[in-house]
């Protein structure tokens, strides 16, 4: 973490422009924290989204979208839940027993990571008046506690606030993926960001999940940032244009 903040800002908005963020960048987790499990499980997708966190600096730093990028594992507390979800501290990942957090202090995680990266937030938000937000995650192509195999190469989530999504899930379909509302998930369980950031304020956004083999190596993250950044601009004028 920098400073011991639990997130990081690359770029400057400008006011009416598009943002990025990035909940699951990071599988950092700090020295006093014992999460009691193997370190190769920080490697995998049940401690940080693969391959986000260098989209989101290509995107802020080629592209002109600003980012807003988390610096802790979700393991150690998972900053896209609400701050009463028993996951926000979670005991168990995607069938992963996590030890370290059974008893653990949950007030003092939050104050430690989750209030200080969404006050940030909010704060960055509020001086920037996005006219759009994206919010970037990735996912596997199967989860290890199920045998369900996920059928998207990039998937959109949203709440109430499908507006701007209907646009890039044409836009995506387009340059020929496999898209559409996500499985087996949608943003009706589990869009907590964008719920208090995004539609609390009537602000426009993408939640964009992508296949995280798809954005393992750096050109491939490369690619799908410049990608991402046109379709979340061409998405602003389609939403301006009503």
């Amino acid at each position: 973490m920098i400073e011991g903040r639990p997130y990081r800002q690359v770029g400057e908005p400008v006011p009416g422009g598009i943002v990025c963020l990035a909940d699951h960048a990071s599988a950092f987790v700090p020295e006093d924290i014992d999460l009691g499990i193997a370190p190769e499980l920080l490697k995998k997708h049940v401690a940080l989204d693969i391959g986000v966190e260098g989209m989101a600096e290509r995107m802020a730093r080629r592209h002109g979208i600003p980012a807003h990028i988390a610096c802790v594992s979700r393991l150690v507390c998972d900053l896209h839940r609400e701050e009463d979800e028993p996951a926000v501290i979670p005991e168990t990942s995607d069938g992963h027993l996590i030890p370290g957090n059974i008893g653990a202090d949950r007030e003092a995680r939050l104050a430690r990571f989750h209030r200080p990266y969404h006050d940030a937030l909010g704060t960055w938000l509020e001086a920037a008046k996005p006219e759009l937000i994206v919010a970037l995650h990735s996912f596997t192509p199967a989860l290890d506690s199920a045998d369900e195999e996920r059928p998207w190469e990039v998937a959109l989530l949203y709440n109430e606030d499908d507006r701007a999504a209907r646009h890039a899930i044409r836009l995506f379909g387009e340059q020929g993926l496999t898209v559409g509302d996500n499985q087996p998930y949608s943003g009706k369980q589990l869009n907590a960001t964008m719920d208090r950031h995004a539609e609390a304020f009537e602000r426009p956004y993408l939640t964009i999940e992508i296949r995280q083999d798809m954005i393992a190596r750096e050109a491939d993250q490369a690619r799908w940032a410049a990608l991402v950044a046109d379709v979340a601009n061409r998405t602003a004028l389609a939403l301006k244009g009503g």
